[in-house]
């Protein structure tokens, strides 16, 4: 049997193959999905679902001109794999190896970078009208799931695109969410014949005789009514057509006789035109097609029964998705919020067990927050988990509608701190700074596994806002136990440390290495003060000012970056108490920190043990 796949090394190997030699190369590149991915990790039922839609585009689009925007961009590894990185799969999402997203320093056939959702059409209009103003000739094209097409910002950008009628074609990826589907011989009829040339062109000189005169503009009303009535009747997801785009579908994704046809069409249309296509996530691969969500982002797992190879005991999500099932027997007002991620943030036992209480609003982030809002203006006790990295895209939200009001709503913000082979994207090394600056909010964190659950029923207590930042994974050191007692702005002593002079103050996960740390320094005997920052945000400015007049040096560990983090804020802290010695932040600096695994990133910036040990002495030597 020929091996096709081998032979691909550009987009222009694609277009020379016939329809059977892609559906045998469809073949090929899900079996070699599928035995990579075991081995190393990723996305893989998204993927999996894609395989011949991206052959399409690839057969019908020139990408040495035309430009396809993919959405979220964790659906991209045939992409990848047909511009010339196949080889480079064993080392994805490893550091300094190929990332599991868009990337244009890595392909020049990787147009714009993505990681969240929802962005694929804004980016291709700025594309579309960027080539319109340069008078260029080519296609645009965005490839977006039906999922993320919940994002506010994606429904924007369709009202945008719909307005201005900027020619460009956008994939709908329907793989999970319920869309209306037209059906019947009628239905396909239409799809048919609007995509003809001849129709549009016949369509478009009609209606230009029937506007030179009054007559003919009242004919022209007429006819347009009686169309849009038959078009609700006969075609339901006419809610694109009512935006201004030319609706074609729903269309077998996997069909690639039928998708070559209609972005062939798609393409000679001079308006936006959005193509429905339907999908199946995780086609190819038994297990996948059973339960997609399990193998949306997996690990490296086992080909035969598709279990991780690694499985961790006990992590952050799940623990504190099981504190909330736990505070939520006691307390009816507690509902829990999520973006459509409860697996990821360890909701879904709550939502099998609490289905009224359990609200999932989509990619809607913006939305979750003023909801909670909402419900925590109308006595309920708003509970939000989600991922550090998609906060971000709701901080007015959080300023405006959470904190002037002083609400008490919950941010559980899971994935804080560095989240490892997503890379930048997705790394959660910001929260700190960005809710540092906003007035009545709390920020706290545990420094192990047993805190979660009082950190949690604490908060759920208060009168504001408070958010807790927790972090991917579970402990390094399963025996540490929680804080005996939680008291406002108040951190925790671990060590009073002797003779030294120096205090190390960490927090969260950070506090474990710290302790590593200190285990370090101890037998080369140094006996640093040691401090637990339980809470962020306010500070404890008790021990700050004593630290202060007691002539220490100060070292600070976070698993953020510097600028307008933990550290940051505990200088401006100590310089109203006129503080004289040697100050140190440990954190990451004014850059994006890339993918790898989390022990090598660690020691990259020195916030492993023997990093901050490292630190420690180097900071013990510059004393005055």
């Amino acid at each position: 049997m020929k091996d096709i796949l081998s032979e691909i090394k550009s987009p222009a190997d694609v277009r020379v193959l016939t329809t059977p030699e892609m559906y045998e190369l469809s073949n090929e590149i899900r079996d070699f999905l599928i035995d990579s991915v075991s081995k190393t990790g990723g996305h893989l039922a998204s993927n999996l679902g894609v395989v011949e839609l991206t052959l399409s585009l690839f057969s019908e689009f020139n990408l040495d001109k035309d430009k396809i925007i993919w959405d979220v961009g964790h659906q991209t590894y045939i992409h990848k794999i047909l511009t010339g990185r196949k080889d480079r799969f064993k080392e994805l999402r490893k550091h300094n190896g190929m990332s599991g997203f868009p990337k244009r320093n890595e392909s020049v056939y990787d147009f714009f970078d993505t990681g969240h959702s929802s962005t694929s059409i804004s980016a291709a209009l700025g594309f579309a009208r960027a080539r319109d103003l340069k008078n260029e000739d080519n296609n645009v094209v965005a490839v977006i799931g039906d999922g993320a097409l919940t994002g506010g910002m994606a429904l924007e950008a369709l009202n945008d695109l719909g307005f201005k009628k900027t020619k460009m074609i956008v994939i709908l990826n329907d793989n999970q969410m319920s869309i209306s589907t037209n059906v019947g011989g009628l239905s396909s009829y239409l799809n048919k014949v609007r995509m003809e040339p001849e129709y549009n062109k016949f369509k478009k000189g009609i209606n230009n005789k029937l506007n030179n005169s009054s007559a003919g503009k009242r004919i022209a009303k007429k006819l347009s009514k009686i169309k849009d009535s038959i078009k609700q009747l006969v075609v339901p997801s006419m809610l694109f057509e009512d935006m201004g785009l030319k609706y074609l579908g729903p269309i077998d994704g996997h069909n690639i006789e039928a998708m070559k046809n209609v972005l062939s069409k798609a393409k000679n249309i001079d308006e936006p035109v959005i193509i429905h296509v339907v999908t199946q996530k995780g086609k190819g691969y038994e297990l996948a097609e059973k339960s997609p969500d399990k193998y949306h982002g997996v690990s490296p797992f086992n080909l035969e029964n598709g279990e991780p190879i690694n499985t961790a005991r006990c992590n952050y999500s799940k623990v504190f998705g099981n504190a909330l099932m736990k505070l939520a027997e006691k307390d009816e007002n507690i509902v829990a919020i999520t973006a459509a991620m409860p697996d990821g943030t360890g909701l879904k036992g709550f939502m099998g067990k609490y289905p009224e209480r359990f609200f999932d609003v989509g990619i809607a982030e913006q939305h979750a927050v003023t909801l909670s809002a909402g419900m925590a203006c109308s006595g309920l006790r708003p509970v939000f988990a989600v991922y550090s990295t998609f906060l971000q895209r709701a901080f007015d939200q959080v300023l405006h509608d959470v904190c002037i009001q002083n609400l008490p709503v919950v941010f559980a913000i899971d994935r804080a701190g560095l989240v490892g082979e997503d890379g930048e994207t997705h790394q959660g090394i910001f929260d700190i700074s960005y809710l540092s600056i906003i007035p009545n909010i709390t920020i706290v964190t545990p420094k192990c596994l047993d805190e979660v659950e009082p950190l949690l029923a604490w908060a759920l207590k208060q009168e504001r806002p408070i958010a807790i930042r927790y972090p991917r994974g579970g402990d390094i050191i399963p025996e540490l136990k929680a804080l005996e007692k939680i008291e406002f702005a108040k951190w925790e002593v671990l060590d009073e440390g002797k003779d030294s002079k120096c205090a190390i103050i960490s927090t969260g996960r950070m506090t474990q290495h710290s302790i590593l740390a200190k285990e370090i320094l101890n037998k080369e005997g140094i006996y640093p003060k040691l401090i637990n920052a339980t809470f962020i945000k306010p500070l404890d400015e008790g021990i700050i000012k004593k630290l202060s007049n007691e002539g220490y040096d100060i070292i600070t560990v976070e698993d953020n970056v510097i600028k307008g983090g933990l550290g940051s804020n505990i200088l401006l802290s100590l310089n109203n108490y006129g503080f004289k010695g040697t100050f140190k932040a440990l954190g990451y600096n004014d850059e994006f920190v890339e993918q790898g695994d989390t022990t090598i990133l660690y020691s990259e910036w020195n916030l492993d043990p023997k990093g901050i040990r490292d630190e420690v002495l180097k900071l013990l030597k510059t004393r005055r």
